[in-house]
């Protein structure tokens, strides 16, 4: 006990009356990082690469090579349990998610929930490696504690999400100043002679200079067309993809159309004769709402001005007189 009250007298003399408490946590959080690899780790069980041998399915026995030789394997792929959601209708959300964002790639999730535990993780511990110095030098309240440790880590934990959901907000805004130039090509290609899937391919081509993130959803759909899928589960997709009112009502006209034996040419005609008449409106809408954002601007720097000028010289007649009548 003697030992121990030492130890809590020097901590608390370098470190102030949260000395011990923090010492406490700088080594839990120093266990933690030494444990977290260990615990990770991916055990192979001997019993798969038993049956991937016997199935005679070349690709599983490299996998399971790969996992136990960690040789040219995902580096996440072993923590991907850990850095997965469990359920799959949370998984479901989060790779749709990603997808509007435009982060596609087979570990976008394992990455994603990666950067979020590292941030924060990383943020706390240099939180609490400055409140330890700040700590030694002057003494610090509890609220200021949790100032410089929790708060970073949580503004570190949310910073990816953040991320993703300002890169969707842009793709779609991208998406919808893009598509009724896109609709008008597409017209084009279409009463030109071309087919659907063509025009999509053209249109994707062609919109990659000006709106990259809209030809790459249509590059996407022309893609999995040549790989046989429906036409229809391909539109469906994207518009699930997206996730626009817009797209989601250009792909329910070509869906009818395609049903119902209409012309496409029609539909596109119509459509796209809509989606010109919704990007005028939207630009009138962001005109209307000048007025009312000069508004502030006008009270902040014309009235001052103004009232100084009207009634400025009253002021200082009025001033003057005060002083010679004194």
């Amino acid at each position: 006990m003697q030992f121990i009250d030492s130890i809590n007298a020097m901590l608390t003399n370098a470190l102030g009356p949260m000395g011990p408490l923090l010492a406490l946590g700088g080594v839990g959080i120093v266990l933690i990082v030494v444990a977290l690899p260990t615990m990770m780790k991916k055990q192979i069980d001997p019993l798969d690469r038993i049956r991937a041998q016997r199935s005679g399915k070349p690709e599983e026995v490299q996998a399971l090579r790969r996992g136990g030789n960690n040789v040219g394997a995902d580096k996440l792929e072993r923590y991907a349990q850990y850095l997965e959601p469990k359920s799959a209708e949370e998984l479901g959300a989060t790779k749709l998610k990603l997808l509007r964002a435009g982060y596609r790639g087979k570990s976008a999730v394992r990455m994603f929930h990666f950067s979020q535990f590292a941030l924060g993780l990383g943020v706390l511990v240099i939180g609490l490696i400055y409140a330890l110095v700040k700590a030694s030098q002057t003494e610090m309240t509890t609220q200021t504690m949790i100032m410089y440790t929790i708060l970073p880590a949580a503004i570190g934990y949310y910073l990816p999400q953040y991320w993703v959901q300002r890169r969707i907000q842009s793709r779609q805004q991208e998406i919808t100043e893009g598509f009724p130039d896109a609709l008008d090509m597409m017209l084009v290609c279409v009463e030109a002679g071309q087919s659907l899937d063509q025009s999509i391919i053209r249109v994707g081509n062609e919109a990659r200079a000006g709106y990259p993130a809209l030809a790459e959803e249509f590059e996407m759909v022309a893609h999995e067309v040549k790989a046989g899928k429906e036409r229809v589960t391909v539109l469906r997709d994207m518009s699930e993809r997206v996730g626009l009112p817009d797209i989601t009502s250009f792909v329910t006209t070509l869906i009818q159309s395609t049903s119902f034996g209409t012309s496409i040419a029609d539909a596109l005609r119509v459509y796209s004769s809509e989606m010109r008449d919704k990007r005028i409106m939207r630009a009138e809408e962001k005109a209307n709402t000048i007025p009312t954002k000069l508004t502030l601007g006008t009270m902040l720097f014309t009235l001052p001005p103004l009232l100084v000028i009207l009634i400025g010289p009253s002021l200082f007649k009025f001033a003057s007189q005060m002083g010679g009548g004194g």
